[in-house]
Formats: C-alpha cells, sequence, structure tokens
C-alpha cells in the first residue's frame, strides 16, 4: 500500500518566492499548496489535510506569528512549522520559537537547505506519533508541585495549567521521566527534534529558559530545572 504524499502548505506573499518553494517541495517528492496571505492560509488549513505548514513572517491580513498562535492555539495542531524570514536577529528567533515554531530560516535559502529541514521536521513528526505514550509505564509525572499528565499532554504547577508549545513539552516529559539523569543539550536537540545537533545551535537553551519562565511565574520559588554546566540540563 502506497503512503500518502505529504501535503505542505506555503503560506508567503511574494509570488515568485511562493512559486519556487512550491517547485522546490515538488521535486522533492512533496505536495504543495499556496497561500499569499495568513487569512488565506487559515482558510487553506482548514479546507486540507496539511502535514507541515512554511510561513513567511510578514504577511498581509495575518502576519506569521499571528498565523502561528492559531495554528497552536485555537486549532490545537502540532503540525511542523518552520518559518522564512528576511529577519535574523536573535530576538526574531526566540519570539517565534516561543510562539510554537518548530524552525527558522532566514531569506535567501539553498534549495537543498531548505529541503533537508523539510525532511528532518517531518521525520521528528512521524517519530512523535508512533511513539508509545507510556515509555516507563507512568501516566502522571509529578516533581514538586509540577505535574505532567502524559494522557492528553498536560501540564500544571500547583493544580495551574501551563501553555506549552510541543518541544517545551517533550523536553519536560525527558527530564521529568528520569529527574536524576543529566541531558546533554545534544541528547535533548536529538531526542527532541529527531536530527543532529550543530554545536552552536541553541535552540535547546531557548526552550529550557521558556520553560523556566512558565514555570516560575507560577511558582517562582523552587528551581526545577538546573543547568549543570559544561554538560546540561536535569531536573533540580
Amino acid at each position: 500500500m502506497n503512503k500518502r504524499q505529504k501535503t505542505i502548505l506555503v503560506a508567503e506573499d511574494d509570488t515568485e518566492i511562493n512559486k519556487l518553494i512550491c517547485k522546490i517541495l515538488e521535486k522533492g517528492g512533496y505536495r504543495a499548496v499556496s497561500a499569499f496571505s495568513g487569512t488565506e492560509a487559515e482558510l487553506r488549513f482548514g479546507m486540507e489535510t496539511v502535514d507541515m505548514v512554511i510561513l513567511d513572517l510578514m504577511m498581509p491580513g495575518m502576519d506569521g506569528e499571528s498565523l502561528l498562535r492559531k495554528i497552536r492555539t485555537d486549532r490545537k495542531s502540532e503540525i511542523p512549522a518552520l518559518v522564512l524570514s528576511a529577519k535574523s536577529a536573535l530576538e526574531d528567533k526566540v519570539t517565534l520559537l516561543t510562539s510554537g515554531a518548530d524552525d527558522y530560516m532566514t531569506k535567501p535559502f539553498e534549495p537543498d537547505e531548505l529541503l533537508a529541514r523539510v525532511y528532518a521536521l517531518l521525520r521528528r513528526s512521524v517519530a512523535k506519533e508512533e511513539r508509545p505514550e507510556a515509555v516507563f509505564g507512568e501516566q502522571v509525572l509529578t516533581f514538586k508541585s509540577l505535574k505532567l499528565l502524559k494522557k492528553g499532554r498536560q501540564v500544571s504547577v500547583k493544580e495551574k495549567t501551563l501553555t506549552l508549545t510541543p518541544h517545551e513539552y517533550e523536553i519536560l516529559l525527558l527530564l521529568m521521566e528520569e529527574p536524576d539523569k543529566v541531558f546533554s543539550r545534544e541528547s535533548l536537540y536529538e531526542k527532541v527534534w529527531k536530527g543532529g545537533y550543530y554545536g552552536e545551535d541553541n535552540t535547546v537553551n531557548v526552550h529550557v529558559s521558556n520553560l523556566r519562565k512558565k514555570i516560575a511565574a507560577v511558582d517562582g520559588e523552587e528551581e526545577y530545572i538546573k543547568t549543570v554546566w559544561g554538560i546540561g540540563f536535569k531536573m533540580a
């Protein structure tokens, strides 16, 4: 039985760039669906079975960040999201990762790199879907005032529910399953993103920092995630 061709929604208001991305994706064996504004992309998202979205940061009607928040919050979707933007500042990347982006590429980009990142994100998505929900059998994990329910992927601190991105949840799940283990940045990246780790990549640090902030907003007195300098992270 043939596998269903993966469909990727391309939300980019520049007609030429949109066509180029779609052409690259189709050559890579994917089905590409175009949208030229954030509003159109949201409509397409509701009409199509979409496996991944590639979106520009600046679009008319609804910008990329707002579209991403709608996909994650309103539609409760965890499909991979790759952001393309001319902006390369670290604060822009941090904002988008916090909003739920899985990866970030600056324009101009190389076609081969785009396809490689698409492949890696889709592979990670499939691996997460196939991953057993209870790796060590327990459905509820607790640490101090922190509680994680695997069923429903719910996390709370002092009974207050936290809103986490898919990657923040996966990192916390790994740490809480083995609270005494120190996870290296490389290990966390490879387990959560299912791809090769580059030493200069700040992705893991950004996500752990966001996790800490969200937990501290409810319980700022306790330390929950500890940095083991030169190695990585563990539960405190």
